[in-house]
């Protein structure tokens, strides 16, 4: 018998625990104001851009490389040939082949290259992007005669849901167990 009077015991404290707990229940507050709080933020950004360089374009064939050397060379032999005498002839016919092979080589790339394009070359680089975001909102309202403040994500409009839940002081809840009255 008096196993079974234990857990009644407990269930009866566990309810007179619960009944000095007042209810709980959601009403609505007037807001007096709600101003957005603001932070500033860095989110860095890529930033892109094209440039067009002049670039040289060179008209070379493995033929034309050649041509202007042994036109010069034989050209230079010749002229050589009529200025030297006897075995100075010799001599002056290959200093004139060197000199004019030299000579043909230049005038055949004198004109350096044919004509310039232009070529695109992407550039890319980081830049600081600074946005101002809003992180809440502070809310200042009234309710049962008090004001009071919170922070939140979003502005409530004119009026604010609250969850009301009411319950006595702690030295009322003593002063209750200690005479054993409730007042």
């Amino acid at each position: 018998m008096h196993v079974k009077l234990i857990p009644l015991a407990a269930a009866l404290a566990l309810g007179a625990g619960g009944a000095m707990a007042g209810p709980s229940y959601d009403d609505t507050a007037p807001v007096r104001s709600a101003v957005p709080e603001y932070e500033t933020v860095n989110i860095p950004r890529k930033d892109c851009f094209s440039e067009y360089v002049p670039e040289p374009r060179y008209r070379r064939s493995g033929v034309d490389s050649y041509v202007g050397p042994l036109i010069g060379g034989l050209t230079g032999g010749l002229l050589g040939a009529q200025v030297g005498k006897g075995n100075g002839k010799v001599a002056a016919s290959a200093a004139g082949a060197a000199i004019g092979a030299i000579v043909g080589d230049r005038l055949s790339n004198r004109g350096g290259p044919d004509e310039f394009y232009e070529r695109e070359v992407r550039r890319c680089r980081m830049v600081d992007n600074i946005e101002t975001r809003i992180t809440g909102y502070r809310v200042t309202y009234d309710y049962a005669g008090r004001t009071y403040s919170t922070m939140l994500p979003y502005d409530p409009g004119s009026r604010l849901p609250v969850h009301v839940h009411v319950e006595p002081a702690d030295d009322a809840a003593r002063e209750y167990h200690d005479d054993g009255r409730g007042r």
